[in-house]
């Protein structure tokens, strides 16, 4: 596997008109000959933009975060509100996605501690079958009438799961809980990406164990966020079948990622009465502002346009009683969770319980404090039926080899079984046998294909009308380098250059490169081939590349120097980044048509930049042939292979498997002329050719009746791929 743990993630900064900083590394002065406006880095309205991205993501998120506010402004009886809660309930569970069927647990006790005050039970048990989960049952030695008010515990981000908590878990059991712990999948002794040499993760944080699997769980067009509460949920109907718990008295607690989860699991299940997130309850449109939005299981699909916030996760659950518990300088806006409180009070007031809902805060950053630690004690003390003392103590805590729940110490060596990747593979294969049977309709299915390509990208149609802004002219050997700058779809300018020959042929090629535009600008270069080939190039900074980006944000789960982060981001509003990239391509090729002399449209496409160049001549009868130049196959070749290639994903589409892929594009284009060079599978090697293979029959059976407009060829030399660009042009 690539290394996946760098440190860095950028999403470049925002921009105006974003001039041209054409980054050429290799060469710091012809950097600046290709700047796109003389003095760029002097003009203030420009400096933001390799943050184009994320403010244009951001932008469209606040409009429908204010919306939401306004609505729930607006809501003053308790009708108002029970009708609110059902409409959280509905859209919540399709943002979600569905939940498995209810299968044996088949729990097994692997080992007992004796403790002095408790006993602590670690079992396995089976959220889904053959998919297993490490927990404990720690259990108070003295019970009233032989039960106990019980709490689930989830763990925050640690490596070792639960067992990072265990002082606030037997602070819990000490004042008579039953506290029920489980490891979420990328933690404690469940990683899903084990290096069995070191028995540890492959990735450097458990964030990005969440988001890589996260990723490919979306593609499929389901979420992790589904899997981590069915565990949370399983974990309920486990406590269920102990004489010592007390059914009617369950609580959920967290923090940071346990907030989020016990957050999520308490507002899809009805049995737990009380719930106390901790370090997690903010709103969206500060965390915006803030960190932005974080790991894959926080995250579901288009829950941001359909009108959701972190607040909708307390209010369908009112007026169960509810404890917030914040620090005032969080990472997690405190902003944000007060707005938030106010939401929830609202609701609680009209069911005439405001006892049940309270916010507890202490002046931290994102950490555990005495006084909040005690604010959650007393808490369920109150609404569990247990009160007692609300101390927090010094407690005897247990060692790494008491905590060991198997005997391998992971589940993936001790049992062998599913993991995320797997069960989320087994989903996919299923919708593409629906998307294979509906391959057999041909031309009839281009339609379709290209309907489904721009709902699930969140494609929109471009203004034709804007007018490029002249930057500069670059006089070269044979031709000239103009450049300019296009309004983009959002509140930044496309920087592009536009290579001319003295001597044109009618003919003009969109050149995208993931690298940005001055990547094969230089004399000598590939674009100057095409030029000396009669050809007009015009060569983009697409948003998110060279001067558009990647930017400033970082996120939680920066893989292999790739934002995860920014992709959910645009997840939650409905809008891929290639469906935003694929708008201002469009507008682009609209350029080239109001080109003098230009008769013919041409695209070629780099790597990750293929899958846009598909969708752009999929949506656009005016583009007449393409090139890819070491394309990946398909969306479905990202989630067969455990392992994929994380700079790819910004060219996927959440939920396209089922519905179409790269190859129903490519098949669509049919008779265009079509060169595909050097094409790799998902995980980026070219030497994979059953994986390939299979995906390029598509293409194949489509160029069936033109073969001579097909060329698929292995990758070369610079020669050789001359050639390949030759006969090209020659078809």
């Amino acid at each position: 596997m690539k290394q996946m743990n760098n440190s860095a993630f950028v999403i470049r900064k925002r921009i105006w008109l974003s001039a041209a900083i054409f980054v050429l590394s290799f060469n710091a002065n012809a950097q600046k000959e290709f700047d796109g406006i003389r003095g760029t880095k002097n003009w203030i309205g420009y400096s933001d933009a390799p943050n184009a991205l994320y403010h244009h993501i951001a932008d469209q998120a606040n409009v429908y975060l204010n919306k939401r506010a306004a609505k729930i402004a607006g809501i003053r009886t308790l009708a108002e509100w029970k009708q609110r809660q059902n409409y959280i309930r509905s859209t919540l569970r399709k943002a979600v996605g569905d939940f498995p069927e209810k299968t044996a647990l088949n729990a097994t006790i692997t080992k007992t501690i004796e403790k002095d005050n408790y006993k602590v039970e670690h079992i396995v048990y089976e959220s889904q079958p053959g998919y297993f989960v490490t927990s404990s049952l720690f259990i108070p030695k003295k019970l009233k009438n032989g039960k106990a008010s019980a709490i689930i515990y989830c763990s925050g981000h640690s490596n070792s799961g639960y067992r990072a908590y265990q002082s606030t878990i037997i602070n819990l059991v000490n004042k008579g809980f039953i506290v029920f712990a489980f490891d979420p999948i990328g933690q404690g002794e469940r990683l899903q990406y084990l290096d069995e040499k070191t028995n540890k993760s492959k990735f450097k944080w458990p964030s990005y164990e969440h988001s890589y699997a996260g990723a490919q769980s979306f593609l499929a067009g389901n979420t992790i966020a589904a899997n981590f509460t069915w565990d949370g949920i399983r974990a309920v109907d486990y406590l269920l079948t102990r004489k010592e718990v007390d059914a009617a008295n369950i609580g959920i607690n967290g923090r940071s990622g346990g907030g989020t989860q016990s957050a999520f699991i308490a507002a899809f299940d009805e049995r737990i009465k009380a719930v106390a997130p901790e370090n997690y309850i903010t709103n969206f449109n500060w965390l915006f502002r803030a960190m932005g939005p974080q790991d894959a299981e926080q995250n579901v699909f288009y829950g941001i346009e359909k009108g959701l916030d972190i607040a909708d996760l307390l209010l369908v659950r009112a007026p169960k009683p509810a404890l917030m518990i914040t620090t005032s300088y969080d990472m997690f806006p405190i902003q944000g969770a007060l707005e938030t409180e106010k939401e929830v009070k609202a609701i609680y007031k009209a069911y005439g319980k405001p006892e049940n809902f309270s916010m507890a805060t202490d002046d931290t950053a994102h950490a555990s404090t005495k006084n909040n630690r005690e604010a959650m004690y007393r808490f369920f003390q109150k609404v569990l039926n247990n009160p007692g003392d609300a101390t927090d103590e010094k407690v005897e805590l247990l060692s790494e080899e008491e905590l060991q729940v198997t005997k391998t110490g992971q589940v993936a060596t001790a049992f062998r079984g599913e993991s995320a990747y797997s069960l989320n593979a087994k989903e996919a294969a299923k919708k593409m046998k629906q998307l294979e049977a509906a391959r057999t309709n041909g031309v009839a299915r281009n339609a379709n294909v290209v309907h489904a390509a721009k709902q699930l990208s969140g494609y929109r149609e471009p203004n034709k009308l804007d007018i490029p802004m002249f930057a500069g002219r670059i006089q070269r050997n044979g031709y000239v380098i103009e450049k300019y700058l296009l309004k983009g779809e959002g509140n930044y300018d496309i920087p592009y250059l536009l290579l001319k020959p003295k001597t044109p042929s009618s003919k003009a090629l969109l050149y995208l490169n993931p690298e940005g535009k001055t990547a094969d600008v230089l004399e000598g270069g590939e674009m100057e081939w095409f030029v000396k080939n009669g050809f007009t190039v015009l060569a983009p900074d697409i948003i998110g590349t060279g001067e558009l980006g990647p930017g400033d944000f970082k996120g939680d789960s920066y893989i292999d120097s790739v934002s995860f982060n920014i992709w959910f981001a645009g997840l939650m509003i409905n809008r891929s980044i290639v469906g935003i990239q694929t708008g201002d391509v469009m507008k682009l090729v609209n350029i080239l048509e109001k080109e003098k002399n230009i008769k013919g449209i041409f695209g070629l496409a780099k790597k990750q930049m293929s899958p846009l160049l598909l969708h752009a001549a999929a949506f656009n009868n005016n583009i007449k042939g393409i090139v890819l130049v070491e394309p990946y196959a398909s969306y479905r070749s990202m989630i067969v292979n455990p392992e994929y290639r994380p700079d790819f994903l910004h060219s996927t589409v959440a939920g396209a498997i089922g519905s179409y892929d790269l190859p129903d594009l490519t098949a669509s284009l049919a008779p265009k002329k079509l060169l595909i060079i050097g094409m790799t599978a998902g995980n980026g090697d070219a030497t994979n050719t059953a994986d390939i293979e299979k995906d390029l029959q598509v293409v194949r059976q489509a160029y069936k009746a033109n073969p001579q407009k097909l060329m698929i060829v292995p990758g070369g030399s610079v020669e050789a791929v001359h050639a390949h660009y030759m006969n090209w042009i020659n078809k």
